[in-house]
């Protein structure tokens, strides 16, 4: 009789767990699918932010309608990609690689790898926020802290191809 109770409740928790798993294993999944439509070539078609500010996205010293018309390629079998300013005027010319995730779903994070470093010995990154995703176009809100307020940044992607 221990014996039938004991392997009862053995199976019970195995069950519960297994349910669990799956759970968890969807969730996954749909994240991952998310995550994927962001594969392929991208440019930035517009920054939004309120003109009052000088903003100078991701410490390039370069002004924040430089990065409009840049190209940004994103794979996320690797989670690596690059950006590419496309320079001219007072706008540098860079191509800078990226280690970048995406975390529940919405938050963008990525780090720049600077040449001959490993993305792990690189401790900082940006995190921003994915708006308005669809199969062509998304936008990433960035919050920059200024003077004890909050610029919201927000950059719109138009997909330009799928690599």
């Amino acid at each position: 009789m221990k014996k039938l109770l004991l392997a009862g409740m053995i199976g019970t928790s195995l069950f519960a767990v297994s349910c669990s798993s799956v759970k968890n294993a969807e969730t996954s999944q749909n994240q991952r699918v998310e995550y994927l439509k962001l594969k392929g070539d991208w440019q930035i078609v517009s920054v939004d932010y309120e003109k009052g500010f000088k903003i100078k996205p991701f410490d390039e010293g370069a002004d924040a309608q430089c990065f409009v018309g840049s190209h940004w390629r994103l794979i996320p079998n690797n989670y690596t990609g690059a950006y590419t300013l496309n320079g001219g005027g007072a706008c540098p010319s860079v191509t800078q690689p990226i280690k970048f995730e995406v975390k529940d779903g919405n938050t963008f994070m990525f780090k720049k790898i600077a040449a001959g470093t490993k993305a792990k010995q690189n401790t900082v990154g940006y995190s921003l926020t994915i708006t308005n995703q669809s199969t062509d176009q998304f936008s990433l809100v960035q919050n920059v802290p200024f003077d004890g307020n909050t610029v919201q940044v927000v950059y719109n992607f138009q997909r330009t191809g799928m690599k």
